[in-house]
């Protein structure tokens, strides 16, 4: 029996009826495109969150890019995030025009070094773009006291943050704007590719309405800014409208594979545990450990079948496609030793103590070895 990190069969079987009924529901709703499920959906992850608004998408990226342009940035303004994330969030920037500027992040928890943004901003800077990594949320305070001395905006990466809180707050509740990818690896997955901006600014949610749809409002055809096809599919809504229901379920699941990680690998030489951040309940989208070995770990696990993951093996600022930025070797050094040193163990709610088990105990044969 092969160990992945994420796995969505057994979880599947235990919905199975709910999500195929979804499928029906919208099949024979009559509309297959911005209907009934899209606008419940868009309420309840408003409400979810105690916001206004909630407009869906087509996926994470676009959730990102739309966001940004909805408060403003274009092609010359730069936006301040960090290089220790998914690629998608600084292709989105890249999108736009705009120009990515990143800061180094915080060795203990992975997440965006707060006390580096006001030093990265300019007279072109237009939004702060703090990604809430792993499941759980950058200090957003001080972030927020920064933006509002320079007139900036703040958009939250939640792609990996549903259902997290920070000091009491739900994540992407916490800034101007926010943007949620349901990609299917998701603490709150789609069966497809899917996501959602969530506001409590009209203008802001009013803006993206238009920009995902052509740059139309009222009336088809008529064009009232450059915008486009970006709109969440029926099905994928329908679905997420069920699965929102169980969100915190998921998240509770979560909680327990990683409370039973730290019980049982919390005493393992070398081996360095999720730190949880002053404020937060994490969500833990995944669980990311560290070893200064990683590599040589890797390998051996695979002798015991366990296939584990890097995220990210590659900060995005020494790829290729970004080397036009101009951040050499050693420009970010926190965020270059972290992409040598952690993976992550398998984190799904339906995992099973079993396969937890296998995992911990080849994971402690295999340090003990070296």
């Amino acid at each position: 029996m092969t160990t992945h990190v994420w796995d969505y069969l057994t979880e599947y079987a235990a919905e199975r009826t709910d999500l195929l009924d979804a499928v029906d529901t919208v099949f024979g709703s009559g509309q297959l495109v911005l209907g009934k499920s899209v606008r419940g959906f868009e309420e309840e992850f408003a409400a979810y969150h105690g916001l206004a608004h909630c407009v869906g998408v087509d996926n994470g990226t676009n959730a990102v890019k739309l966001g940004l342009q909805a408060l403003g940035v274009g092609p010359g303004d730069e936006v301040i995030t960090v290089s220790n994330t998914a690629a998608p969030t600084v292709i989105a920037v890249d999108a736009l025009g705009a120009t990515p500027v990143f800061v180094d992040v915080r060795a203990e928890d992975h997440l965006m070094d707060v006390s580096l943004v006001e030093a990265a901003v300019t007279e072109r800077t237009k939004v702060l773009l703090p990604v809430h990594l792993y499941g759980q949320c950058v200090d957003m305070a001080p972030l927020r006291e920064i933006a509002d001395r320079h007139g900036l905006k703040i958009l939250e990466d939640c792609a990996q943050a549903h259902g997290a809180r920070h000091h009491g707050r739900p994540a992407g509740t916490l800034s101007d704007a926010a943007a949620f990818s349901f990609y299917p690896t998701k603490v709150l997955g789609a069966y497809g590719d899917a996501g959602a901006v969530v506001t409590a600014d009209e203008t802001v949610a009013a803006t993206l309405r238009r920009i995902r749809y052509y740059g139309m409002a009222e009336q088809y055809y008529v064009v009232e800014t450059p915008g486009h096809n970006s709109r969440l599919d029926e099905v994928q809504a329908e679905i997420l409208r069920r699965k929102l229901t169980r969100l915190d379920s998921y998240v509770a699941g979560r909680r327990a594979v990683a409370d039973r990680y730290r019980e049982a690998l919390g005493d393992v030489s070398g081996l360095e545990l999720p730190a949880l951040a002053e404020g937060n309940e994490h969500a833990y989208y995944v669980y990311v450990v560290r070893h200064p070995r990683r590599d040589e770990v890797l390998a051996a696990l695979e002798a015991y079948d366990i296939r584990l993951n890097i995220s990210y093996p590659w900060p995005v600022h020494t790829m290729s496609g970004f080397a036009h930025l101009g951040y050499g070797e050693g420009s970010l050094p926190v965020t270059e030793r972290l992409a040598k040193e952690i993976f992550s163990l398998p984190m799904y709610p339906s995992l099973s103590r079993e396969e937890q088990d296998r995992t911990i105990t080849a994971l402690r044969e295999v340090l003990a070895a070296r």
